[in-house]
């Protein structure tokens, strides 16, 4: 029988995790569903473990290739994958035993929707800094379609393992490599030809958190290249049709990320500023002005605005602020940090 889900779950050296990640999988409620588990060139027990664990449940399927990346392995397994819908998992992580059953009820109660994420709980709890529990809450703050729209350049809406696409959708669009983050590829491509996502607002996985992690380890998910691929979706999409905009802040995020347009040809014609040290002067050949004097920019052939502010309660302001004077997100500015 053709499973409802396919799980495309990547494995790599995850011998140590493996067992909770596989028994979180057969206590699923509700929806059936087979497992496509790529080993991708462990070198640790991880494909004994797999082997083990098929032999037990036929509805795991173990693939073997060698090392050759995530995105290799991603591709591979989703060749192979039956359902209408795929779950996308990681071999150190944790579901809930009714997230199938919430996904697949969020995508069956609206057909306009191409995929849902969840809500996450970060773990190990003592490990995690002030900053990794502020970047729960942002995550855990999003729901409907609209919240994964407006704050698509703050950081990827939905954490990679959560999603849960329908197959024909990610079979056309598919993962590649750009040298930055393949979910946040992704996640920007479909949002950019109109697909919609949103996020059903329970902790339905447990996504855990480490030094080991891929995120950690790996070049291809530094900030500068999550930068670099805000750059490309902004220069692609919001700032296509104008080469200048204005920009909002310029701290680490907004130096960068101004850095990173320059290369599409993309430079800020104003930057505003609340820091008294910095009005006043010229940044990247652009003055430096505060946030009273952005009615007289907009004045004549207005700009787009990037509001590059990071923490959530600075940026929170400068949306009430913009919205008050009449400006409209997604179209007369986005929040890019």
């Amino acid at each position: 029988m053709t499973p409802l889900v396919s799980i495309l779950m990547p494995v790599r050296d995850a011998a140590a995790t493996l067992p909770a990640c596989i028994e979180s999988l057969r206590r699923q409620r509700g929806p059936s569903w087979e497992c496509i588990a790529v080993d991708d060139g462990s070198r640790d027990g991880s494909a004994t473990c797999l082997a083990r664990a098929a032999a037990e449940d036929p509805r795991l399927v173990v693939l073997s290739q060698p090392a050759s990346g995530i995105v290799a392995a991603l591709g591979r397994g989703l060749v192979e994958c039956r359902g209408q819908y795929v779950a996308r998992m990681d071999a150190d992580d944790v579901m809930r035993s009714n997230r199938l059953e919430r996904q697949v009820a969020a995508l069956e109660s609206d057909p306009s929707l191409s995929g849902v994420g969840c809500h996450v709980r970060l773990f190990p709890r003592g490990a995690l800094s002030p900053r990794r529990l502020e970047y729960e809450a942002w995550l855990n703050s999003l729901a409907s379609p609209g919240d994964v729209a407006r704050d698509a350049f703050v950081e990827c809406p939905l954490a990679h393992p959560t999603f849960m696409l329908r197959r024909s959708v990610l079979e056309r669009f598919g993962y590649r490599d750009m040298g930055w983050p393949e979910d946040y590829d992704l996640v920007l491509r479909l949002l950019g030809a109109g697909l919609r996502l949103a996020v059903v607002p329970d902790r339905l996985l447990c996504w855990r958190d480490g030094a080991s992690r891929l995120s950690r380890t790996s070049a291809v998910y530094g900030i500068d290249r999550f930068t670099a691929c805000k750059a490309f979706f902004l220069a692609a999409g919001f700032l296509r049709d104008s080469d200048r905009y204005i920009l909002w802040g310029y701290g680490d995020t907004g130096r960068t990320l101004s850095r990173a347009l320059a290369e599409y040809g993309k430079r800020p014609r104003a930057i505003i500023e609340v820091h008294p040290g910095r009005i006043g002067q010229r940044i990247l050949d652009a003055p430096v002005v505060s946030p009273s004097e952005l009615p007289g920019l907009m004045r004549g052939e207005p700009e787009p605005i990037l509001v590059s502010v990071a923490r959530p309660g600075p940026r929170a302001e400068v949306r009430a602020a913009l919205d008050a004077q009449g400006y409209v997100e997604r179209r007369d500015y986005s929040c890019t940090a």
